[in-house]
């Protein structure tokens, strides 16, 4: 059963999907088991695969897209692990089709410094690319999600100082979910803690 699917990415992120002396093309073609045809000029990646069965072609078309979205190929490569999820989310959504709005919007989510793109990494170990009318997000799938929860609040106005207390609370209330449930402790305890901790 053969696979094949176009993926339409900027023309100047080509050149990172193609890599030095076309390292980065061929890493991918080994270790998807898929070939790659790139048409430079317009942007165009047609993905290939004559086995599925063998091949990772949907895997491919991911990392393609997430290379496409600004990510370097080392952190695109983090798609290929099995639970890892990936988003993008447009921020013409937020932006009313002003690009100013848009210009204001990207600059909340990374933040004075790059610090809001960095917190958000920081407290859902997940990776971020603010890439012109886009943000994408790569990491296990609950934390995509509260990662992209955290970008769309501040895309929508919410305050800095509101969104960062929020992922601490989340990630504070995973870590004592994962120790009690190393400690092998009843659902009822668990159940008691975590209302403390959100009271």
């Amino acid at each position: 059963m053969s696979f094949e699917q176009i993926v339409r990415v900027p023309v100047e992120r080509v050149g990172a999907i193609i890599g030095r002396e076309g390292g980065t093309k061929r890493f991918l073609e080994n270790e998807l088991g898929v070939k790659l045809d790139v048409d430079g000029r317009e942007g165009v990646v047609a993905i290939r695969s004559e086995s599925v069965g063998k091949a990772d072609p949907f895997t491919a078309v991911r990392v393609v897209e997430a290379i496409g979205r600004g990510f370097s190929p080392q952190k695109a490569k983090r798609l290929a692990e099995e639970g890892t999820a990936f988003e993008v989310i447009d921020l013409r959504e937020f932006a009313g089709g002003s690009s100013n709005s848009l210009e204001r919007i990207r600059g909340r989510v990374i933040g004075l410094k790059g610090k809001s793109r960095r917190v958000i990494e920081e407290l859902t170990d997940c990776n971020l690319s603010v890439y012109g009318r886009t943000v994408a997000i790569i990491g296990d799938a609950p934390e995509v999600q509260l990662a992209s929860e955290a970008v769309r609040s501040l895309a929508s106005g919410s305050q800095h100082r509101t969104v960062y207390n929020s992922l601490q609370k989340a990630r504070t209330k995973r870590k004592m979910e994962k120790m009690f449930l190393w400690e092998g402790s009843s659902p009822e305890k668990l159940a008691e803690k975590l209302s403390k901790l959100e009271g």
